[in-house]
């Protein structure tokens, strides 16, 4: 007997707890795979991918073909008989002028143009943004006033008086001209990046650091940069990809043997010299791109990271 009056005590306790027959499942109602949200969303971003991934799919079909397949006229079809020559020919061989040499001479020039661009930007703009954040002095605000104005000033209304004090202190046509130019030019957006960024770090750690006795260049070096990996990385695909992509200073601060490769690959579409090579004109353009889309692909998730981090604050 009990036993039995055990047994009901906990029947009746689980009915109790446990939802009626009747009452149905519990939970919000699952939504429908084909729902007209789903459809709308999905329909926007499938016609969005598609807008940017067309033009590259012809671009890389265009360069694998020769050009009587290309003058067939099909621009959509794969190539029926796919050849690299175009890309040796964009590489090497293609002419610019009297220059034969394609985009070689032009590629090397950009790495040399990047590479301490984006180290002197990116070091310079990182120190400016942790005094900004943490180390503040008289005229601190006033200063972050000049670089954020900076930041926004077209680069089209400082190109002549820029073209002028290099040509006087005798380096304008050269490539030290040019990494200095845009060095300067991507310091006001670095700044305020890195000066976002520390601003949301723990402010408790500096305070630690000063009681401690640690200064300026202490704290920099063994606290704030191994916690900046994120920021260092946007600044890094931001200035690679916008010093690689530029044009109008390439064209403007330097010589034909200094030209970086856009400039090469503007003067190989554009040569009037001979038959119009679209094939060679397709693969130029995507050797052209692909070290930013390598750097962006290699380290977007970081870049997603620093941005949201950099954007906390400030």
């Amino acid at each position: 007997m009990a036993n039995i009056e055990a047994l009901n005590t906990v029947a009746a306790g689980l009915d109790a707890v446990a939802p009626k027959l009747g009452d149905g499942p519990s939970g919000p109602r699952p939504r429908p795979a084909l729902s007209a949200r789903n459809i709308m969303l999905y329909g926007t971003l499938i016609v969005a991918a598609l807008y940017y991934l067309l033009p590259l799919y012809v671009m890389v079909v265009t360069s694998l073909k020769g050009m009587p397949e290309i003058r067939l006229g099909n621009i959509f079809s794969p190539p029926v008989e796919i050849t690299f020559e175009p890309w040796v020919k964009a590489w090497a061989q293609a002419c610019t002028g009297l220059n034969c040499d394609g985009l070689s001479r032009g590629f090397w020039n950009s790495v040399r143009i990047t590479v301490p661009s984006v180290i002197i930007s990116i070091a310079i703009a990182s120190v400016n943004g942790y005094a900004l954040a943490n180390w503040r002095f008289r005229g601190s605000e006033l200063f972050f006033s000049i670089l954020i104005i900076g930041a926004f000033i077209p680069y089209q209304v400082m190109i002549y008086p820029i073209v002028i004090i290099l040509r006087e202190i005798g380096i304008y046509g050269t490539l030290t001209g040019l990494v200095i130019v845009h060095s300067i030019f991507g310091m006001p957006i670095l700044t305020l990046l890195f000066r976002n960024y520390f601003v949301s770090l723990p402010e408790e750690l500096f305070k630690a650091a000063r009681v401690d006795g640690a200064g300026f260049w202490q704290i920099f070096l063994r606290i704030m940069l191994p916690m900046s990996l994120p920021i260092f990385v946007v600044a890094m695909i931001l200035q690679v990809t916008g010093i690689w992509n530029d044009f109008l200073f390439g064209v403007v601060f330097t010589r034909p043997d200094t030209y970086p490769m856009t400039v090469q690959l503007n003067n190989i579409v554009n040569s009037v010299q001979g038959v119009k090579e679209y094939n060679v004109n397709m693969a130029a353009t995507i050797l052209t791109g692909l070290v930013p889309l390598i750097v962006y692909f290699v380290s977007g998730r970081l870049f997603v990271r620093g941005i949201a981090a950099g954007a906390v604050k400030g």
